[in-house]
């Protein structure tokens, strides 16, 4: 897919005019030109290339020119298997190009154990999601990462007699795709998984709590709230899960710890501290 300058001011952020003058000034991009017409055409590498001298400019204050030159003496091609692919989902997402970010989760999935693929690719890229992409490329790229989760999850083999977990959003919250990430990590520790997923009102918990009677509840809150909203999603969720203990994480429930506190629910900012808590949990329980 050829792009013209016009497409690709808007895709970075760079002035066309300012294109010009990087391209006379330094050779970079370099673009071709399209036949009959003689327009200036970019390829999808081209794309990606500005995109990275403005993030060098912008996030590590470095000077146009030490930007460029960077870039042009690291091209896509010759970084690192993950990192070349990462660069390739972000260029794709921004061109909203879906084949592409098929193409880009085969090969990482083909080239990576499970945990690579899982810890160290699916999830950095949604965690960067908000400040790479404007919320039309969000909504399409983060719902690729959280099927291909969802694909990881439902493959993952069932170990018997682990201890059970409820995962969900509450009430309000339609972001799933770090709780997704933490259904995976657990399963893969031999926890026995039931996801609720995105904005489950505490009826939906209560039932599900009836059925599953899961030995902990994992809450995840993202979505930012006033005090007063916090305490009530809460109280309402603590009270549906009356019979087993809920752990809560999230930038959402970090910014009212007193809150979870006080109701009488633990807070986690990771797998390991949730199965820290649960053992001190299983170990109280156990005691004469």
């Amino acid at each position: 897919m050829m792009l013209r300058i016009r497409t690709i001011s808007r895709l970075t952020g760079v002035r066309e005019a300012t294109l010009r003058a990087w391209e006379r000034r330094y050779g970079f991009p370099r673009p071709l030109r399209s036949e009959g017409n003689n327009y200036r055409v970019y390829s999808r590498e081209e794309v990606e290339a500005v995109r990275r001298v403005v993030r060098l400019i912008q996030l590590d204050g470095l000077a146009v020119s030490e930007a460029i030159a960077q870039v042009v003496s690291s091209p896509l091609k010759t970084m690192p298997g993950a990192e070349r692919l990462q660069e390739r989902f972000w260029s794709a997402a921004m061109l909203l190009d879906e084949d592409e970010l098929s193409r880009v989760l085969d090969e990482a999935q083909r080239s990576m154990d499970v945990d690579t693929y899982c810890d160290g690719f699916l999830m950095p890229l949604l965690r960067e999601m908000a400040t790479r992409v404007d919320v039309a490329r969000e909504h399409l790229a983060s719902g690729y990462l959280r099927q291909r989760l969802r694909q990881v999850l439902s493959s993952l083999e069932t170990t018997a007699g682990g201890p059970r977990v409820l995962l969900a959003c509450p009430r309000g919250d339609s972001h799933e795709g770090g709780l997704l990430g933490l259904a995976v990590q657990l399963k893969r520790k031999g926890w026995r998984t039931t996801f609720l997923g995105a904005d489950t009102p505490a009826e939906a918990l209560r039932v599900a709590c009836e059925q599953v009677r899961p030995d902990l509840v994992a809450l995840s809150f993202v979505h930012g709230r006033s005090p007063e909203e916090f305490l009530t999603v809460l109280s309402e969720a603590l009270q549906a899960c009356a019979l087993s203990s809920v752990v809560v994480g999230g930038p959402g429930a970090r910014e009212h710890l007193k809150t979870v506190f006080t109701l009488g629910a633990q807070f986690a900012e990771s797998s390991q501290e949730l199965i820290a808590l649960w053992n001190q949990v299983r170990t109280a329980q156990n005691r004469p």
